[in-house]
């Protein structure tokens, strides 16, 4: 479901506070709410297609899971609220809890329906965890855990356009772009399928990029989609073949946006540097006017107001007061000469930019409109360094190649260019080379194993030390902290093996 889907269902609850007759389960996937004098509230929860629903009369029984019977005990009591979060893909259920030989206290059910990452998750109303349907470990993604006990954590905020609030002049970010890509990016609530229908509903194709004449359309389109997000059977959502396309244009697009970004600073730093040459010009005369009064300016001064012999007024000039006057001079005279040098340089560097930059704008348009074959070709010709490039690379026994950095940035490289199912080893505690073995998800044999540990010890500060601990894992276990320095990495799921830190024979 996309975000305006669920606003629609939740649109559809009966007024809250609402009494409720408790919880069915039809099967692990599926609860029911049933609401008093109401529709059915059905939640599935599960991968890859979450789904909330209002139905009448809904089946089910006794709770299935551990999860499941813990929903029964503890939301209990009424309905107080259901808010979506903006529009996206995450509700909040409030129930008020229960009064009784044992109290039952107020709750919140979160419900994320993220097509893979889908969950359920129980917590008391300070946000701390009860339950949840799928635990999410470090190892899973260890930027997000979902566990008992720890606080649940909303997802960071975003923005993007509301389509219930919207003008058509809101539409503007959208022009020159994609459609129904433009949408999903830019329209909060709006996926694939309800950007699809959007410019079914538009008369517009979905790939063809957005012209000022069809921003009253798009509006129109998008607010019939709040009033009703069912998408119809002519809506041509994307096919593989484009959900292909796209996904494989996505990072040659990346790689020349950064390079385009790069340009656009550097021209912006050429123009800088040319309406510094007025400022080079001052200095100049600065250090003119501090050599020709040298002997009026008092040590220690940390300004000097003295008379321009060619215009007749007075020029304050700035003085370090650790320089004597001619050291400020040259101080002077050197900052003039660099901003004259930048000038030179931005005037000769300039035009050079400009037509690269040109010309990179035109490959992004160009690289926008290449179809699977041609994309599918250009990654193949951009992949680094698949038979050579910085480390060492030998072929271990049994066929394997092993990559082995022999510097912090040659590290840093061979680890994020290594596969996810690479096998990647460090020497345990010590400084050391980054070694990959070049498994991609094969069985790696023993003998390949030790070959790389004796690697990775020989290239450590544990060199010619006898049984030296090796610590080996996927590397798709293995990651770089956010800030961290080139070569420093994190990793779990570690084995260890035992090797001597001598050359191995190859």
């Amino acid at each position: 479901m996309e975000g305006l889907q669920i606003a629609a269902v939740l649109r559809e609850l009966p007024e809250r506070p609402r009494p409720t007759r408790g919880w069915r389960f039809p099967a692990e996937d599926t609860a029911v709410l049933a609401l008093a004098g109401g529709p059915d509230l059905v939640l599935r929860y599960r991968p890859p297609s979450p789904e909330l629903a209002l139905t009448e009369s809904a089946g089910g029984g006794p709770a299935r899971t551990p999860f499941q019977k813990l929903l029964a005990a503890r939301a209990r009591g009424p309905l107080l609220r259901a808010e979506q979060l903006k529009l996206d893909r995450v509700v909040v259920f409030e129930f008020g809890g229960e009064e009784g030989f044992v109290d039952v206290p107020p709750v919140r059910l979160v419900f994320e329906l993220t097509g893979r990452n889908a969950n359920l998750i129980l917590t008391d109303l300070e946000g701390r965890i009860l339950g949840v349907d799928r635990v999410v470990t470090p190892e899973q993604n260890r930027y997000r855990q979902v566990r008992p006990g720890l606080t649940w954590t909303p997802p960071p905020p975003y923005e993007k356009l509301d389509p219930r609030t919207l003008e058509e002049g809101d539409l503007a970010p959208l022009l020159g772009r994609p459609l129904a890509r433009a949408l999903v990016q830019t329209v909060d609530g709006v996926g694939p399928r309800l950007a699809a229908e959007a410019a079914h509903r538009a008369g517009l194709e979905p790939d063809r990029n957005v012209r000022p004449e069809d921003l009253p359309r798009l509006r129109r389109a998008l607010a019939s989609l709040v009033s009703d997000p069912t998408p119809s059977r002519e809506a041509r959502t994307p096919s593989w073949r484009e959900e292909t396309e796209a996904a494989l244009r996505k990072p040659l697009l990346a790689a020349l946006e950064r390079r385009k970004k790069t340009l656009e600073r550097r021209l912006e730093d050429y123009a800088r540097a040319r309406s510094d040459l007025a400022k080079a010009e001052r200095w100049q005369r600065y250090g003119d006017l501090l050599l020709a009064y040298a002997h009026q300016i008092p040590a220690h001064a940390k300004r000097a107001v003295l008379e321009d012999w060619e215009s007749g007024e007075p020029v304050e000039i700035p003085l370090d007061p650790a320089l004597s006057p001619s050291e400020n001079a040259e101080r002077y005279y050197r900052r003039a000469k660099r901003a004259r040098a930048r000038a030179q340089r931005a005037e000769r560097e300039a035009p050079r930019t400009r037509r690269e930059l040109e010309a990179l704008e035109r490959e992004i348009e160009a690289v926008r409109q290449l179809p699977l074959p041609e994309l599918q070709r250009r990654l193949r010709e951009q992949r680094p360094h698949e038979t050579t490039g910085p480390g060492l690379r030998l072929e271990a026994p049994g066929g394997f190649e092993v990559w082995v950095g022999r510097n912090r940035r040659e590290n840093d490289w061979l680890t994020r260019s290594a596969h996810s199912g690479d096998v990647w080893m460090h020497a345990q505690g010590v400084p050391g080379s980054h070694v990959i073995v070049r498994a991609r998800g094969k069985p790696v044999p023993l003998e390949t194993l030790l070959f790389a540990a004796r690697l990775a010890a020989y290239h450590s500060r544990a060199r010619g030390e006898k049984n030296v601990p090796v610590d080996y894992t996927l590397k798709k276990h293995v990651w770089r902290p956010k800030g961290a320095a080139p070569g420093e990495v994190l990793y779990t799921q570690a084995k260890t093996l035992f090797v001597d830190a001598e050359a191995p024979e190859h």
